[in-house]
This record gives structure tokens, sequence and C-alpha cells, in this order.
């Protein structure tokens, strides 16, 4: 297969993904230090959807035009 068709259906694959099913991931940030005590604040995000929608829409295209033929 050519290197443009498969990172386009990983970019459809990863989309529809999030779009679908979403997305989430954890951060944390350090909001207090003294000395050897550290508070720590935990953080819960969501990709938005419209990423998803845009990487499915991306994908798309490379599938389109990394299928194509050269004449």
């Amino acid at each position: 297969m050519r290197p443009l068709v498969l990172v386009g259906l990983a970019l459809v694959v990863v989309g529809g993904f999030i779009l679908l099913r979403g997305l989430s991931f954890t951060s944390q940030k350090s909001v207090f230090k003294v000395g050897d005590f550290q508070a720590t604040v935990e953080e819960h995000r969501s990709v938005p959807p419209w990423i998803g929608g845009l990487l499915l829409a991306g994908g798309i295209v490379l599938l389109v035009g990394g299928g194509r033929r050269r004449t």
C-alpha cells in the first residue's frame, strides 16, 4: 500500500473513534509547593468532537488522493 493511503486510513480510524466514542485524558498540575509538601490537581479533559471530524475529513482526502493512480 502507498504511504498516503496508510496515513489516511489511520486518520479515518482515529477520527471516527473520537466522533463515536470520545477520547479523554488526564493532566496533573502542581498548584502549591512548600518544601517537601506538594499539592496537585488532577484534571480530566476530553478531546472536542470537531477534532475528530477534522481527522476524519483529512483521512478521507488522503485516501482519495493517495489511491489515485498517476498516469
